[in-house]
């Protein structure tokens, strides 16, 4: 993975030497990770009620910083307690490539070009391989 990422929230999204997990300590500060904003909940929330999930509250904020010709790599989302709730993806600074897959790494993807601003929610089909890159 090339991209620079942190957290806020009760817990955020970390490696070690198991692999990658949630934890409520920074692995490089052993500190908790910040409070959520709520303007960071309050946007997931109405994102999520807009696509028809009503109690959606998050508790993790996984934030991904691209450099142009960075990219993530092809993975899926399917590490949470509560699969059945919804992933939002809110894109700010510059554009970037949104690849949806399928259920197999083999499957083609839909590319879509995210620009600043868009938000982007998902979850019953979380277990489909996406990736992003840099335009």
């Amino acid at each position: 993975m090339s991209v620079a990422m942190t957290n806020c929230g009760r817990v955020g999204w970390t490696t070690d030497m198991h692999g990658y997990l949630y934890a409520p300590d920074d692995p490089l500060t052993g500190q908790r990770w910040p409070s959520m904003p709520t303007i960071f909940r309050e946007l997931a929330a109405e994102a999520a009620l807009a696509c028809g999930y009503l109690r959606f509250a998050p508790d993790a904020c996984l934030i991904n910083r691209y450099q142009p010709g960075a990219k993530l790599s092809l993975h899926q989302d399917k590490d949470e307690r509560d699969l059945r709730a919804p992933i939002v993806s809110v894109s700010l600074g510059l554009p970037a490539v949104f690849q949806f897959g399928g259920l197999r790494r083999s499957d083609p993807l839909q590319r879509v070009l995210l620009e600043h601003g868009d938000v982007v929610v998902w979850a019953e089909n979380r277990a489909c391989f996406t990736t992003v890159s840099s335009r």
